[in-house]
């Protein structure tokens, strides 16, 4: 049987954080936790910030289907589109094999893949980069930036980045988001924020054109690296896209459950 401990971790890790943001977002979002289903839709612009996760463990292909058809259709009663995100690793074989063409059936698509990791790698060594200096986010400008370095590394419109950070409190004072700035330009961002214990790393992002010059690692490295000295944590965690998953194992990080994101159909 495997250990899905780690699998386990990260969900959590995502329905900790995701619960701070959305409700920094919109004191109003909706924040349940259902049976099985954990929803944090701000029902905003930004996709990220409207979210549902499946939290059984060990879920067969019956309570999997009942599962992904609720979420469907708390999905299709939001404004704004977002995505289902599924652990792989929660599932049974069966699930696992049965979730895409249950999807289909519901109205889902596949957006993307992911994969969590984790790993106790805290504290690394405060980065430096030939071509990088390091920027706290600490005003709107920053914000603005931060977004959209994320916005156009994920194909969103500008304004819909700028919708789920600009004129954020929690982002600016409790969040350690930093840009790497080249030449004065903001060209690669990364943050994390405190969660349960560990120190969760949250949306690295590269502009277009700019990656691979190590820009996306040196500033994981220093939202870590600051991170960790301001919270004395020494366990930290991400959900890894395909572009970012071969760079964060550099770091000390292990991939545990796959990932499959969701969104609604047309």
């Amino acid at each position: 049987m495997r250990d899905l401990t780690e699998s386990v971790e990260s969900m959590e890790q995502l329905a900790v954080v995701w619960r701070a943001m959305v409700l920094d977002r919109d004191a109003g979002a909706d924040v349940r936790d259902l049976p099985g289903i954990a929803v944090r839709w701000a029902d905003c612009r930004f996709a990220f910030w409207n979210c549902v996760t499946l939290t059984d463990v060990g879920a067969d292909i019956g309570l999997m289907e009942q599962r992904v058809r609720q979420a469907a259709d708390i999905m299709r009663s939001k404004r704004h589109p977002g995505f289902l995100w599924v652990f792989e690793d929660l599932l049974d074989d069966g699930a696992r094999a049965g979730l895409e063409a249950t999807a289909g059936r519901v109205g889902l698509e596949h957006a993307f893949p992911g994969t969590g990791m984790a790993g106790n790698l805290l504290p690394v060594p405060d980065p430096a980069h030939q071509d990088l200096t390091f920027v706290r986010v600490s005003t709107d400008e920053h914000l603005r930036a931060f977004a959209d370095i994320n916005s156009r590394a994920y194909g969103f419109p500008l304004e819909d980045g700028r919708d789920g950070l600009v004129g954020s409190s929690l982002w600016k004072e409790q969040v350690h988001a930093y840009l790497g700035m080249r030449d004065g330009v903001a060209v690669t961002c990364a943050a994390t924020v405190e969660a349960e214990g560990r120190l969760f790393v949250a949306f690295v992002a590269t502009d277009p054109g700019q990656e691979r010059r190590g820009y996306g690692e040196a500033v994981t490295r220093k939202a870590l690296h600051e991170g960790a000295r301001a919270t004395g944590l020494t366990r930290a965690t991400l959900h890894a896209t395909v572009a970012g998953a071969p760079v964060y194992p550099r770091i000390g990080f292990r991939p545990n459950s796959p990932m499959r994101f969701y969104g609604l159909r047309g």
